[in-house]
Formats: C-alpha cells, sequence, structure tokens
C-alpha cells in the first residue's frame, strides 16, 4: 500500500488560487431514484414546468459563462435524463463553442438508451453515479432501483466510445463501505472509480460518514497501488492504479480534507438560483433576471459579480453537516 497521507498532503497544500472555468447546469430537480443521502424518504415537492429554466434559458446563461471564461459545462440533476431533450440540449451547448467540453453526472438507469445519442450531439465525457455492487445494497439506497439498469447504462457509455468514463462511489457506512468489489470492476474495465466521502448535508450529522483513509485502508487486500496521474484535467480526486488493471482508483475527501481553496466550479440550479458552493445560501435568482429582460450583457455581469465573490470566499467552508443552501442535493445538483 502506498502512503495514505501522500496525497492528502498533495491535496491539502494547494497554495495557487484557481481558475474557476467550469459550471455545473441541473437541468432538472427530478429523479427516478430515491437515494437515502440524496433527498429524505417521503420525497420532495418537485419544481413545475414554469418554475426550472427553459433549455433556451440555460443556452443564454451559458453562452454569458463562457464568454466569462468557463470552459467546461458538466449536466445534473436530479437525473439529467429524466428530462425530455436532454440529447438536444447537449448539442445547443456544444454550438457554442467548438472547444466546450460538455459533459453529464448521471444514476445510469437510463444511460444505455441515451448513451448514442448523447455521443452524437457532443458529450465527451459521463460519470456513472453507483454506490454499490450488491443488487440488494443498490435497492436499499435507491429505495427503488435496480444494480442491473445501472450496469447496463456503464456498459452502453463504454461502448458508445466517452472517454473518461468515472464511477462515483459515495461511501456510506454499512451500505456501501466494501471497496473491493469496485477494485474488482476497475481491474476489469477502463473505468475509473471515485471513493467520495459523504457530505453530511440535511440532519444526519455523519452517522453514514466513513473517513477516505479508512477507504483506502481497506483496499490493502486489493494489492499494491501504484500513484498515477488524473485521467483528466483539474480533480480534487487522487488516482491509484492495480498492475495491469484496465481502470483507476480515486479518492475524493471533501470531509477530511476539504479543497475549497482549490475549487473552480460555479453551478446553477434547475430553478435558476446562480451558487458559487454546495453550501451558498446567497446565490443569485438568475431566472427572475432573464425573463425580466436581461440579456446575454447582464447575466455575464451577474456571472463576473459572482466569480469574484467566490475568489474573496473561497477559501471558507462551513462544517460537516451544516445546512448550507437549504435545499436538498436532488434540488442543487450534487
Amino acid at each position: 500500500m502506498p502512503d495514505c497521507n501522500m496525497g492528502v498532503r498533495h491535496l491539502c497544500n494547494i497554495d495557487a488560487a484557481p481558475v474557476i472555468d467550469y459550471l455545473r447546469i441541473s437541468i432538472t430537480d427530478r429523479c427516478n431514484l430515491r437515494c437515502t443521502y440524496c433527498m429524505p424518504a417521503e420525497g420532495v415537492d418537485s419544481l413545475s414546468h414554469e418554475d426550472i429554466l427553459t433549455y433556451e434559458e440555460l443556452a443564454v446563461f451559458a453562452r454569458a459563462a463562457v464568454e466569462c471564461g468557463v470552459r467546461r459545462v458538466r449536466l445534473t440533476g436530479g437525473e439529467p435524463l429524466v428530462r425530455k431533450g436532454a440529447p438536444d440540449f447537449v448539442g445547443m451547448l456544444t454550438e457554442i463553442d467548438p472547444g466546450l467540453k460538455v459533459t453529464m453526472t448521471t444514476n445510469g438507469v437510463l444511460l444505455a438508451r441515451y448513451a448514442g445519442e448523447l455521443k452524437e450531439a457532443g458529450l465527451t465525457r459521463v460519470n456513472v453515479s453507483l454506490d454499490t455492487l450488491d443488487p440488494l445494497a443498490y435497492r436499499d439506497i435507491t429505495r427503488v432501483g435496480r444494480l442491473e439498469d445501472a450496469l447496463a447504462g456503464l456498459d452502453a457509455a463504454l461502448e458508445a466510445g466517452f472517454e473518461p468514463v468515472k464511477v462515483n462511489v459515495v461511501v456510506l457506512k454499512g451500505l456501501s463501505d466494501d471497496p473491493l468489489p469496485f477494485a474488482r470492476l476497475a481491474a476489469e474495465k477502463p473505468v475509473h472509480v471515485r471513493f467520495i466521502e459523504y457530505m453530511p448535508h440535511f440532519g444526519e450529522a455523519g452517522s453514514l460518514f466513513v473517513p477516505g483513509d479508512v477507504v483506502r485502508a481497506r483496499l490493502g487486500d486489493a494489492g499494491r497501488l501504484e500513484r498515477v496521474e488524473s485521467p483528466e484535467g483539474w480533480g480534487p480526486a487522487e488516482y491509484y492504479r492495480q498492475p495491469g488493471a484496465a481502470g483507476t482508483l480515486g479518492f475524493i475527501s471533501p470531509v477530511t480534507c476539504h479543497f475549497c481553496a482549490s475549487c473552480n466550479r460555479l453551478r446553477i440550479s434547475s430553478e435558476g438560483r446562480l451558487r458559487t458552493c454546495l453550501y451558498d445560501s446567497r446565490g443569485v435568482d438568475v431566472r427572475s433576471e432573464l425573463r425580466s429582460g436581461a440579456g446575454r450583457e447582464g447575466i455575464r455581469e451577474i456571472i463576473s459579480s459572482e466569480l469574484e465573490r467566490k475568489r474573496l470566499e473561497g477559501h471558507s467552508k462551513p462544517p460537516a453537516g451544516t445546512a448550507g443552501s437549504g435545499d436538498h442535493m436532488s434540488r442543487i445538483g450534487g
């Protein structure tokens, strides 16, 4: 096993201010799963169609963001593929700038149906949220999902030629804290598995939390791990590869080693609130601005102002478990 503290020292000592060039767009607050850590058992009230930004409004915002320096856009939800026309919206974004990289985070359940369309529309990368490879545990975590649907989506992403294909594993105590099945998955398939520390967000106060170093230690049975470069660009993960493995294993530790000072992203929720952080309780109501007649220039001014606020506030982070924005992850975009 490598020195478990090596990556922590690397990630926690980033002194240079980041270039904020990454935008996460939540295109819907709706989801076809009901994951325990994302929304309460009773669900959340869905926004009406009129309350969410249209694709045309989102495209205006995205164009203004590109003019402010954004070079990467990630589509999220809820589950982005439950919104009708998601591949068409990918095409709208790729028309803004040929150099814009458009990616998506999805639970994978509908990905087998849409992978080809998304690739053709210009989507470059995909992250599949998959917290366990045990069918019963998957059902417990998602409350309604079937593991075979998510795995079919993962295979479809690989077959469509997305590169890289990442697998996001939120580590939950007693539910998804055994990393060895994922080590086997990364050995067999060219996927980049990232074990992500659970971030308490609405009242669970860390009861499900497992530190990243604990997960890493449990990978000792997977054999020797070698530190490797990230599969693409900047990111908070540190990556390792088992000798001869097709894919990699990564660790993202937002609680034990938060990386706020090096965060390079903005996010806009489906109802049009621009936030500088998951925990941002302020934000700007872009929807009202757009529907009051603000054009691209006005939106650029808003984005520029929020970029400056992020630069000034980016070093700070509320304690884990802080309620933050007051919204559930399903509405903010994860």
